[in-house]
């Protein structure tokens, strides 16, 4: 505890001075992994909170589009962002099979960073001028998996306020399932399992009570086939959850927060999920 506190001091202290920090989240575990959490402070107390989850087909990440640019955006319109470098397989297991013998970054690495964030943000809520009832998590691509994977894994009572799924990967099982991000989350060994896919397949276990959900994509995604967005509207309207789906007809794939990638029309999802948030807020007041 005393070694995240003194993280948290020079986290403030680096926030002050550039408008932005990284920490390692395991400093001061027997976690030996270094995974970092950007934070992008809005000013002032009380602000609301978004765990950011760049996409990358569980291989990588999307460090600027969808981390950079998402926590800069957010932060100007009031609200925290800590944009998460969560574990992956990385490059080398993408061109190689090693992890048929060897273990490597797999599932469920990746959601323990993301509860670990929520834990270490959640207990510093405090210092860092952030509302604890109002931390969510959003996730772009396979990023939005795992965002969905934080309400339908993690115990309730460590779920975020609202998540926020972008062009995400929901299906782990045919037909549409995107195998290059089944393939980074399980490893070769584990990919074809079925009843391992149909466990993290968010479609099949969205719980009752689920907290209020963004989720947007484009018709003509050339990565992440259209029918993922679809199932996971669907598996929500089924259980009665608040939710807003927006499903553009251009943009592709991969825009994030970029002021120049996809279409205009797709771009407007950032307005979109503001207008949503501001709503859904307000309603609790």
């Amino acid at each position: 505890m005393c070694n995240i506190r003194q993280t948290l001091v020079v986290l403030l202290s680096l926030i002050a001075i550039n408008g932005s920090a990284q920490v390692n989240i395991w400093d001061g575990t027997s976690v030996r992994h270094r995974v970092e959490l950007t934070s992008y402070l809005a000013k002032g107390k009380g602000n609301p909170a978004v765990i950011v989850c760049p996409g990358g087909s569980y291989f990588w990440h999307d460090m600027e589009g969808e981390g950079r640019l998402v926590g800069e955006w957010l932060q100007r319109q009031g609200i925290s962002a800590f944009v998460l470098r969560y574990r992956t397989a990385y490059v080398p297991a993408f061109i190689t099979h090693y992890r048929l013998v060897f273990r490597g970054k797999r599932y469920p690495d990746g959601l323990n960073d993301l509860r670990q964030s929520l834990r270490l943000i959640r207990r510093n809520a405090d210092e860092l001028g952030i509302d604890s009832t109002r931390i969510g998590v959003m996730g772009f691509s396979a990023g939005g998996h795992l965002a969905m994977c934080s309400v339908e894994i993690l115990p309730r009572n460590e779920w975020p306020a609202f998540v926020v799924p972008i062009y995400p990967v929901v299906t782990m099982s045919a037909p549409c399932v995107h195998k290059r991000s089944r393939r980074g989350l399980l490893g070769d060994s584990r990919e074809h399992n079925r009843q391992l896919c149909d466990s993290l397949s968010m479609e099949q276990h969205v719980p009752e009570g689920c907290p209020p959900v963004f989720l947007t994509n484009c018709k003509d995604d050339p990565i992440v086939n259209y029918h993922n967005s679809e199932l996971l509207d669907s598996a929500l309207t089924a259980k009665g959850i608040p939710h807003r789906y927006i499903q553009y007809k251009t943009g592709g794939h991969g825009f994030g927060a970029s002021p120049v990638k996809g279409t205009e029309e797709c771009r407007a999802w950032r307005q979109e999920f503001i207008s949503w948030f501001k709503n859904i807020f307000s309603k609790t007041k």
